[in-house]
Formats: C-alpha cells, sequence, structure tokens
C-alpha cells in the first residue's frame, strides 16, 4: 500500500514539474476548467416543458451541434445535400462554419447508401475535411431519414 501511495506521490510531483516547465500551474489549469461553462444555444421541446435533449451547446470554444435529418420523401443524396445545409446554418448561427467543424458523425439507414451519400458529403467542409465516424443503423435513422449527421466544430 505505502508503494502505491509513493508511486502516487511521484507522478503527481512530475505532473507538476511538466506543467511548470511549460508554464501551466496546476491551478492555472483547473481554473480554466471551472470557467468554460456549458451554454445551450438551442433546445429541442418535442411538446414538454422539459426539453428532451439540446439541439447544439456551447463549451468554451467548441461548439456540439445534435444529429440533423431529412424528414421528406427523397433519395439519399437529396437527404444528404438538405442535411450539411441544416449542420452549416446551425454553424453560422453560432459563429463556426463548415471549415471549421472538426468531427463528424454520420448515421445511415442503409449501408448501400455510403458511395451516394459520400458523392454529396465530398468537399463540403473545405480543403481539409474534418474527421468523420460512417455506421450503417439498425432499424433506421429516426424520423425515417435516409441519414442523420452530428457534428463538433471550433468556434471563433
Amino acid at each position: 500500500m505505502d508503494q502505491t501511495v509513493a508511486r502516487r506521490s511521484s507522478i503527481k510531483k512530475i505532473g507538476m514539474a511538466f506543467a511548470a516547465l511549460f508554464g501551466i500551474g496546476t491551478a492555472q489549469a483547473m481554473d480554466r476548467r471551472k470557467t468554460a461553462v456549458k451554454e445551450v444555444v438551442g433546445t429541442i421541446y418535442e411538446d414538454q416543458d422539459i426539453p428532451l435533449f439540446s439541439g447544439a451547446v456551447k463549451h468554451g470554444n467548441t461548439l456540439y451541434i445534435a444529429g440533423k435529418g431529412a424528414h421528406f420523401d427523397g433519395d439519399i443524396k437529396a437527404h444528404t445535400d438538405h442535411v450539411l445545409k441544416e449542420l452549416e446554418k446551425e454553424l453560422v448561427k453560432n459563429g463556426s462554419s463548415m471549415e471549421q467543424v472538426l468531427k463528424v458523425n454520420v448515421y445511415l439507414a442503409d449501408l448501400a447508401d455510403y458511395k451516394k451519400m459520400n458523392e454529396v458529403f465530398r468537399g463540403r467542409f473545405g480543403k481539409n475535411p474534418p474527421v468523420r465516424t460512417t455506421v450503417a443503423t439498425y432499424g433506421g435513422v429516426p424520423g425515417d431519414s435516409l441519414v442523420e449527421m452530428d457534428c463538433i466544430a471550433a468556434v471563433d
């Protein structure tokens, strides 16, 4: 037991020395985390007083946008175009842009639509596209959308 305590103490000292070397005190770093407050910038109510989820949240210089779908008749290309335009509207409204997107999650109702979705997706985020995960959902995307996307972006 004493060896574990000594090891933790040594690791903590090394971490503090590393932080001091790079000009970041441990207390300073902790204060920064405390001052970055979550700001809900868009809410989904679904006919109830308490929201089901937030449509967009800012935390520091990061914007998190909830999944956007396309809830109309159309093919995967029309749905993908619509979803990307909805993401862009939310990004711009909150001080960001498609070029500042860091991560996108793509949820397909049918993995067979992957190539056609990519045709519309390609180039929409500038010449340096974000990190992306694409999965096919079991049972489809909520609201009968052929695709849903959410993203994380930097904010100016």
